[in-house]
């Protein structure tokens, strides 16, 4: 019933994850109103997609959904909302956030940036040597990922909870002008 009547083949899916056909303004704005309809407690659904947005700031980039949910299950964040989180670190944001948390992981290590990395950095040389780049990334994610999710939790919370009364609210006036029509009908 939902379905397209003319199946898109893969070329276009794909260029509909990178640039979708209505804009970023409107999957952002879609996105957001996801997010605020989602079932649970203001705290629960803040706590998930912190929890998701936290994650998508470490180098584990197949692993995103499984620890944002872990993360949100353990402290009883929404699991879907976490999963919508993650949608933070995407093809157009990983190179800034792993350049960000590089940087903070190599002050922490007392590194110089770029500290004993090849001419051409490659991925045959990041399994080789992990040490070089993957443990100040690692290192970096820790402090980055406390504030994302500091970030992301309060402004969600409060947006769902006055989402949810305004909704309330709505719902209550549409009950009472029912009751009142129902009355004075007899």
């Amino acid at each position: 019933m939902f379905r397209r009547r003319d199946k898109r083949d893969w070329g276009h899916r794909i260029k509909g994850f990178f640039w979708p056909k209505g804009g970023w303004r409107r999957a952002g704005t879609y996105f957001f109103h996801r997010v605020k309809r989602l079932p649970g407690s203001p705290y629960s659904i803040a706590a998930g997609l912190a929890c998701g947005a936290a994650v998508s700031f470490t180098p584990f980039i197949g692993l995103h959904f499984l620890f944002g949910a872990l993360l949100a299950w353990l402290i009883g964040g929404n699991l879907f909302a976490s999963v919508l989180g993650t949608a933070i670190g995407n093809p157009w944001t990983f190179p800034f956030i792993w350049a960000f948390i590089y940087r903070i992981g190599t002050w922490i290590l007392g590194w110089e940036v770029g500290h004993a990395l090849p001419e051409e950095l490659s991925i045959a040389y990041i399994f080789e040597e992990p040490r070089a780049i993957l443990l100040p990334m690692f290192l970096g994610s820790f402090p980055t990922s406390i504030i994302v999710w500091v970030a992301c939790f309060w402004p969600v919370r409060k947006i769902v909870a006055n989402y949810q009364k305004m909704r309330s609210r709505r719902r209550e006036r549409r009950r009472r002008k029912i009751i009142m029509a129902t009355e004075n009908k007899e």
